[in-house]
Formats: C-alpha cells, structure tokens, sequence
C-alpha cells in the first residue's frame, strides 16, 4: 500500500513526542505515513526534528520548510499540526485551504471565536480534520466507556474528577501559565471535559469557583535544577532557556459542579498550585456501582464496586463486558484486544497513545471517513472548559455550553481574542 505524504507542523517538544509515536507505528509495521517535511518559523529546530525522523522512523531525512505554503511543494498531503495552541486555528484553516488532510492537536481553537472561525472557513470542505485527544485512546478509558454503555454501572449519576500538585513550579512551559497563550486550566482542561461528555454525553451547564494562588511561577530548569514536570523527557533543552521566574497571568485553580442533559451530575475540581501531596481521582457512579479510574497514562487497573459489595480488579472486570474489544491498532500497541492494565511507563504509553492517533487518522484519509473526535467533539471540549472558566470569573454564576458555543458568554475570552486579533464576531 502506498504511504501518506505526511508533514510534522511544529518541531518543539509536542512535535517530537507525536514523531515518537509516528516511530511506534512503524516499529509495529502500522505506519501509514511517509514522513516528508516538517515546518517551523525556528530553521534549528526543523533541522533538530528532520535528524530525529530519520534515526527514529529509519527511511529518509524529510525536507525542513519554514511556512505551511511549502508543503504541497515538498510532495505533503496530510499535515500534523503540533504548535503552540494560538496558531491551531489558523493553520488548520490554511492547511485544508491547500487541500491537505489535517490532525491538529487539542485544542482545535484558543478560545470559542477562534475555533468557530476555523469551522466557518472551512465549510464545504471534504478534507479531513481530526484532532488529537489522546486521554480517551487508553484502553483504560475504553473499558470505562465499555461499563457506562453495556449498563453495568446502571443509570448515571455522577461523575467525579479532583487532582492537584505543581506548587508554585512551572508546569511543563511558560505558555501554560498564560492567560492569552493556553493557561494550564483550559490547557489541561480541555482533555478532561473531553473525558467528560466521552464517558456521559453533553455538559449542559457549569457553575465554578476560580482562582490564581500563585502569581509569581519559578522554573528549576533555568538554574540547572530539575524541571517539575518534563513529559517525554523532550522539554529540558527549551525549559533550561526560559526564565528562572515570571508572571503568571492565567488562573491555576479551578472548582466545579457540571451538569449533563442525561440529567448526571459532576464535579471537577483543578488544583494546579497545590503545595501538599500530589493528588488524583476520578470515578463515574451509577445505580448500580461505581467505577474508580486511575490517572491517564498510568497504565493502572480500574476498580469496579457493585451493589457496594462485589469489587473486580483489572482483568476480573472483563466477564462482565464479554464483547469488549480494542480497535485492531490499539490491540496491537498494547498487547492485546481486551488490554484493561499495561506495566509500561509513561513515557511508553504517550508514544503508544499518539500512535493509535496516527493509525486512526491513517484510516480516515483512506476511507474518506470522519475521525471519532473531529471539529465538533473539539469545539465542545473547548466550551465546556470555558463555561467552567467564564462562571468563574463571573463569580460562580450558572454558564451554559450553547451560550458559550454562540458566543453570549465570552467575557473571559475577550482579551484572549484581542490578543491572538479575534474579531467580535468572527
């Protein structure tokens, strides 16, 4: 079968964690894609990217491009669009207006203006627009998905999800602590309210408490210290060149309740500056048990109580769900079709997870068919996270997704959109 001429747009660390997960498919013969070129505004690290292709996927040195107009040039058919979140919008916009096929990480648009502009320019288009959220891929949250819609929880009730740590530490980059370059609330959230409506259907409502506790971040890896948080193990080179300590201008502390049109109730709370123990839960409840969720990536088992009494444990889970199977990809990945806990590490399981991306956006350009999570399901995520944000900082007022969808609740957003020249009403 001939390969997909495919192009990598954005050369820093999120770039080299998805070619690593490109390099996963090939070493598990699935790859679909000829790596051609890959593009960023900074020639080192395309150059940095190009040398790191050709070792990891072993095939030849793809060509280094400055500016996404080079791609049809350079033989591209289908781009992956791994930049700083403000220019998702705008180069999935260009990119499909060259005709290429697009997978562009979450989130789809910096803000709801944004992503609503990028569905605006390209309607009628037949190309493929997929985006990346890798949380819901772990086969982990696949045999959740699996209990919540074969019954085995019963009706829905509740969903839970609480985490914190960080400090007053830099998490991952400086743009994450940046209201109008993707703050780690809506950076981080957007995966979990894709979580959210993946487990239970539409977010209807949000009302929520939001703080910044810790204005002033500081990064270890400016002074030679060890970074808080490195995903990958690909971020030291560019975290050790950012400051020593700056100003965080977006919130790190966020506290919710949710409501869903299934008449489910949730609640969210994100602590990204929290000074005690690292911590973690989440848990959907339903009439007839719950289930207890280990953290993404972790490769833990789930933990299911039924009538309060009977408890199952990883693999004892699977007679109750005697039909569930993994995609064939996944199942290949990670060791099996019913795969419900995986001793791998993280930094495997991230390349594992963006692998299954590929292998999924692979499959849609040649069937021509629509990914599982497209401009729809990547719009909602936004909204959802932002209905949360703009209660917030209206000071817990009740927000719902369709007025934050058409743009009757934006105020949060407004300097956002100012900042990344979002019209009123693009």
């Amino acid at each position: 079968m001939e390969r997909i001429p495919l192009a990598i747009v954005g050369c820093g660390g999120m770039g080299t964690r998805h070619l690593y997960g490109l390099a996963e498919l090939e070493r598990a013969s699935l790859n679909p894609f000829e790596l051609v070129a890959v593009v960023d505004v900074d020639p080192g690290r395309a150059e940095r990217l190009a040398d790191e292709a050709e070792s990891w996927l072993g095939r030849r040195r793809p060509s280094r491009c400055v500016d996404v107009r080079q791609l049809v040039k350079a033989g591209a058919t289908a781009v992956d669009i791994t930049t700083v979140p403000r220019f998702h919008h705008s180069l999935a916009a260009e990119a499909i207006a060259l005709g290429l096929d697009v997978m562009v990480e979450k989130p789809v648009g910096l803000t709801i203006a944004a992503a609503q502009q990028l569905a605006r320019e390209i309607r009628g288009s037949d190309r493929i627009l997929s985006v990346a959220e890798n949380f819901r891929r772990d086969p982990t949250n696949r045999l959740v998905k699996e209990l919540i819609d074969t019954g085995v929880l019963g009706q829905p009730r509740y969903f839970h999800q609480s985490s914190g740590g960080g400090g007053n530490l830099m998490a991952i980059s400086m743009w994450r602590h940046l209201k109008d370059e993707s703050g780690i609330l809506f950076d981080a959230g957007t995966h979990y309210t894709d979580m959210m409506e993946y487990y239970l259907g539409p977010v209807t409502s949000a009302y929520a408490q939001m703080r910044l506790f810790e204005p002033i971040r500081y990064n270890p890896a400016a002074t030679g210290g060890t970074p808080a948080s490195n995903p990958g193990g690909v971020y030291g080179q560019s975290q050790a060149a950012m400051p020593a300590e700056f100003e965080a201008t977006a919130e790190d502390a966020l506290y919710a309740m949710v409501n869903f049109a299934s008449g489910a109730v949730g609640q969210y709370a994100e602590n990204r500056a929290e000074h005690g123990r690292d911590t973690w839960a989440r848990s959907v409840h339903g009439s007839a048990g719950a289930v207890e969720i280990p953290k993404d990536r972790s490769g833990q088992p789930l933990v299911l109580t039924l009538d309060r009494t009977h408890t199952y444990t990883g693999a004892e889970i699977l007679p109750l769900v005697p039909d569930f199977q993994l995609d064939d990809a996944t199942a290949a990945l990670f060791g099996g079709g019913q795969a419900t806990a995986y001793g791998l590490d993280f930094e495997t399981v991230d390349r594992l997870l963006l692998a299954v991306e590929y292998a999924e956006f692979g499959s849609c350009i040649g069937s021509r068919t629509r990914p599982e999570v497209g401009l729809e399901e990547g719009l909602r995520a936004i909204a959802v996270c932002y209905a949360m944000m703009e209660s917030g900082a209206a000071g817990g007022a009740i927000v719902t997704v369709d007025d934050v969808l058409d743009g009757s609740v934006s105020g949060y957003q407004a300097s956002i959109d100012a900042a990344i020249e979002i019209g009123a009403n693009a």
